[in-house]
C-alpha cells in the first residue's frame, strides 16, 4: 500500500488591518508575529512547520546523511589561517578535529614560539545552542584582550575581557553591543558601540575604563561619547592602522559621517572629519599629516584623495591621488608608507591595484575567467609587501604575499580539499547575456569539463542583487557536491549590486529594483538559449535580500524552475518599511523606499512578495528562516509559506525550516552550517531526480 502522504500545518486566517498614510491592507497571517519569541502558538506552529518537513522529507535522510559526510570528509579539520605579525606578536587561529569552533591564538616574536591560547571558542561555547565571536581587539601594549560573543543569534553581543598575562577573565562585561570594539592608548579604555534594545541599531557610543578590581562587575554608569540621533545610520567605531587616531563613522545608504580624536587622548575629544551630507559617502584612513580619503563627491565610482588632518572638511584642500574613472569602482583600501592598494571593480569583477604615492597605478593579475581578490590583513605600514586573498569558482581561496617592488607573488596557503579534487576537472566561464532593456548583465558560471552546453544539464542560478553587495565568483568545496552530479552553478550578477559601477547599484534600488528580478529571470532564459541549462531542470538559489529576489522570481516566472530555494527571505517588504521599530527598516529607506510616500508605496507593492501571492502553480520551494533573525524577522517567511499554502495550486512541495536556535546566518559551529547546506543540495537534487 502506498504510504499516505504528511498533512501540512493550517495557519489559522485571522485578518489584522496595516494602516498607512496610503491606504489599509489586511494581513490574515500577522498573528505569527511574536517580537518575543514566547507566545505558545507560534511556537507550536513553528514546530508543526518543522516536523512537516522532517516527514515530507524522511525518505531522503539517508541522502541527506551521505551527502553531509561527502562534504565534510572534503575539510581539512586541524586546519589554521596564516598568521599575521603585529607589535610584536603572531596571530592567527586554528581548528582541532572535530571542533565547531575556532581557536584564537599568538606566539611572541617568532612562529616557534610557545603558543599562547587567547580565546577557545569551543570552551566559550559549552553549554550554549549558538555561540559566535563577533569581534577580538587587543590592547597595543598586547597585555588585555576584549571581545563580543553572541550566545543567541540575535547580533546583541556582550563585550568581555580578558588579562592577557595571567589568563585572568575580567569579570566586567557590557551587553547589548554590536560587535565593535577599539582600545585607547591607555590599555585601560576601550570604544563600544551600545544598541537600541528594541530596533538593535547601534546608537549609543560608549567609553568604558577596565577597573583595576578584576571582580568588578558589569558596567553601568559608562561615559557616553556620541548619541545617535539619525536612525538611518549605522554606527561604528575602529582606530587607524597607524594606531594614532580613534574613529566613531556612520553610514547610511546615501551618505557617511567620520570623527576622529587621537589614540592617546586621556579625555578623547572627537572632531567632525566633515558633517554628513545627502549623497556623498567617504571613508577616511590616517597617512602622516594627512587622512586618505575614498569619497564619492563628484565621482560616481569613487576616487582617493589626500586631506590635510589641520582642514580636513575643506574639500577645496583636498588633493586627488587617484581620480574618477566612468569604467572602475573603488570600493575599498589600504595605506601603506609608500602606496596605497585599491579594491577595485573592473569589468564585472574584483581586482588590486597598486598606487605608490608618487608612481603610476599597476594591477595585480588574476589567473581564471571568473574570479575574486580582496584585501587580507595587513596591519603593518612600512613594508613592500601586500597581503591578498584570491580565489575563482575553480580556485580554492588562496592567501599571497605581493612585492609591489618585483611583482613577484608568494603562495602562504591554500585552503585544502581534501579527496580527489583537481582543478583541471573543472571550467569556468564569465560571460554577458541581454536584459529586456538590452542592459548586458555578467554571469559566472562553473561546471565539471565534461559537462557540455547541450541544454541537458540541471543548472542551479543563484543571485543577491541589493546594497551594492556584489557577489563574487568564489570557490566552494561544498559546490563541487552539485556539479560532480552534472550540475552546472551560475551566478546572475544582477541589478542592485555594484558589479559594473555604482550605477549597477542605482538601477537595482528604489523605483528600480524591478531590474533586480526582471534581469534574474532574463539570465534563465539566456543560459537556457544557449544550452548551459536544460529548461525543465533550471533552479533558483538566494538569500536574505537575494530572499526577495526569490520571491519575487516566484511570483514572477515561478514555474520556469524545477525548485526554488529562499534562505532567510526578505518578502514582507510594505509592511516592514512600514513599522520603524522594526530592525533595520529605518536604516533602509533609500534602499528600498519609504512607503509613507504614495508613489515609493505603489511601487513597493507591486513586487513585494508576500502582497502578491496569486492563486496559481508554484514550483518546488524550500524556505527556511531562524527564530532569532535580527535582519529579517522570522515571521516574514512563515507569513509567507502560509499565505502560498493557503492560494497555491498544484501538488508541488513547499517546506518551512525553521533553525529554533539561530539567527540569519544559521547555525553558528563549524560542521552544523554543512548540514543545513546539505539539507539545501538534497532537496535540489531530488527535484532534479538525483538520488546519490
Amino acid at each position: 500500500m502506498t504510504e499516505k502522504p504528511p498533512e501540512p500545518p493550517v495557519a489559522a486566517v485571522q485578518p489584522h488591518a496595516i494602516d498607512s498614510p496610503n491606504g489599509s491592507r489586511s494581513d490574515p497571517y500577522y498573528w505569527l508575529r511574536d517580537d518575543e519569541r514566547s507566545d505558545a502558538k507560534v511556537l507550536e506552529y513553528l514546530k508543526a512547520e518543522n516536523s512537516y518537513f522532517e516527514r515530507s522529507t524522511a525518505h531522503l535522510k539517508a541522502f541527506e546523511n551521505s551527502l553531509y559526510q561527502e562534504i565534510v570528509a572534503r575539510l581539512k579539520q586541524d586546519d589554521s589561517s596564516v598568521p599575521y605579525f603585529k607589535n610584536g606578536w603572531f596571530y592567527s587561529t586554528r581548528f582541532e578535529t572535530g571542533a565547531e569552533h575556532p581557536i584564537f591564538v599568538r606566539r611572541f616574536g617568532s612562529l616557534d614560539a610557545p603558543e599562547q591560547i587567547l580565546i577557545d571558542a569551543n570552551l566559550e561555547a559549552s553549554g550554549h545552542e549558538f555561540y559566535q565571536i563577533g569581534a577580538l581587539e587587543i590592547s597595543p601594549d598586547g597585555n588585555w584582550m576584549a571581545w563580543c560573543e553572541d550566545t543567541v543569534g540575535r547580533r546583541q553581543f556582550t563585550l568581555c575581557f580578558k588579562h592577557l598575562p595571567s589568563g585572568t577573565k575580567h569579570a566586567s562585561f557590557i551587553g547589548n553591543v554590536e560587535a565593535d570594539v577599539v582600545w585607547a592608548n591607555d590599555n585601560r579604555t576601550v570604544l563600544y558601540v551600545e544598541k537600541d534594545g528594541e530596533t538593535l541599531l547601534g546608537k549609543f557610543v560608549k567609553k568604558h575604563v577596565l577597573p583595576s578590581d578584576m571582580s568588578a562587575g558589569h558596567a553601568g554608569d559608562d561615559a557616553l561619547l556620541f548619541a545617535q540621533t539619525d536612525l538611518s545610520f549605522y554606527t561604528g567605531v575602529s582606530r587607524s592602522k597607524s594606531d594614532a587616531y580613534l574613529f566613531i563613522h556612520m553610514e547610511s545608504t546615501v551618505s557617511s559621517e567620520w570623527r576622529f580624536a587621537r589614540a592617546d587622548d586621556p579625555k578623547l575629544e572627537f572632531k567632525a572629519f566633515l558633517a554628513h551630507e545627502r549623497d556623498h559617502e567617504y571613508d577616511i584612513e590616517h597617512l602622516g599629516d594627512s587622512f586618505i580619503v575614498r569619497t564619492n563627491f563628484n565621482a560616481r565610482n569613487f576616487r582617493l584623495a589626500r586631506a590635510p588632518i589641520e582642514a580636513a572638511s575643506d574639500k577645496r584642500r583636498w588633493v586627488d591621488v587617484v581620480p574618477h574613472r566612468q569604467d572602475v569602482l573603488i570600493e575599498d583600501f589600504e595605506v601603506f608608507q609608500g602606496f596605497a592598494v585599491l579594491a577595485v571593480r573592473a569589468g564585472g569583477l574584483s581586482k588590486l591595484a597598486v598606487k605608490p604615492w608618487d608612481g603610476a597605478e599597476h594591477f595585480i593579475a588574476g589567473d581564471d575567467p571568473a574570479y575574486s581578490m580582496g584585501l587580507s590583513v595587513n596591519p603593518e605600514m612600512n613594508t613592500r609587501v601586500v597581503r591578498y586573498v584570491y580565489t575563482s569558482l575553480t580556485t580554492p581561496a588562496s592567501v599571497y604575499d605581493y612585492d609591489v617592488d618585483s611583482r613577484i607573488k608568494v603562495l602562504k596557503k591554500r585552503d585544502p580539499v581534501l579527496g580527489d579534487f583537481d582543478p583541471k576537472n573543472y571550467r569556468s566561464e564569465f560571460i554577458f547575456v541581454p536584459a529586456r532593456d538590452g542592459t548586458m548583465i555578467p554571469v559566472s558560471l562553473v561546471c565539471a569539463r565534461n559537462i557540455q552546453p547541450d541544454g541537458t544539464a540541471p543548472l542551479l542560478q543563484y543571485g543577491y542583487g541589493a546594497y551594492g553587495m556584489s557577489m563574487d565568483p568564489g570557490f566552494s568545496s561544498t559546490r563541487l557536491s552539485l556539479l560532480n552530479r552534472g550540475f552546472v552553478f551560475a551566478i546572475a550578477h544582477v541589478r542592485g549590486g555594484q558589479e559594473m559601477g555604482r550605477a549597477w547599484y542605482d538601477d537595482g534600488r528604489l523605483f528600480k529594483k524591478k531590474n533586480s528580478f526582471t534581469d534574474f529571470i532574463d539570465v534563465t532564459e539566456a543560459l537556457v538559449e544557449r544550452g548551459y541549462g536544460a529548461k525543465d531542470k533550471m533552479f533558483a538559489m538566494g538569500g536574505s535580500a537575494g530572499g526577495l529576489l526569490m520571491g519575487a522570481v516566484a511570483n514572477m516566472a515561478g514555474m520556469r524552475y524545477r525548485g526554488i530555494v529562499a534562505q532567510v527571505p526578505f518578502v514582507d517588504v510594505v509592511s516592514t518599511m512600514l513599522d520603524d521599530s522594526i530592525p533595520l527598516t529605518s536604516n533602509e529607506y533609500d534602499e528600498w523606499g519609504d512607503p509613507n510616500e504614495a508613489k515609493l508605496y505603489a511601487y513597493m507593492l507591486e513586487y513585494s512578495p508576500y502582497d502578491n501571492v496569486e492563486a496559481k502553480d508554484y514550483p518546488a520551494m524550500l524556505v527556511t528562516t531562524g527564530l532569532f533573525d535580527s535582519q529579517v524577522q522570522y515571521y516574514e517567511p512563515a507569513k509567507w509559506v502560509a499565505k502560498l499554502r493557503a492560494l497555491k495550486t498544484g501538488g508541488h512541495p513547499l517546506l518551512l525550516h525553521v533553525e529554533m536556535e539561530a539567527g540569519h546566518g544559521g547555525k553558528s559551529g563549524r560542521f552544523q552550517r554543512y548540514r543545513e547546506i546539505a539539507r539545501e543540495y538534497v532537496f535540489i537534487l531530488d527535484r532534479a531526480g538525483i538520488s546519490e
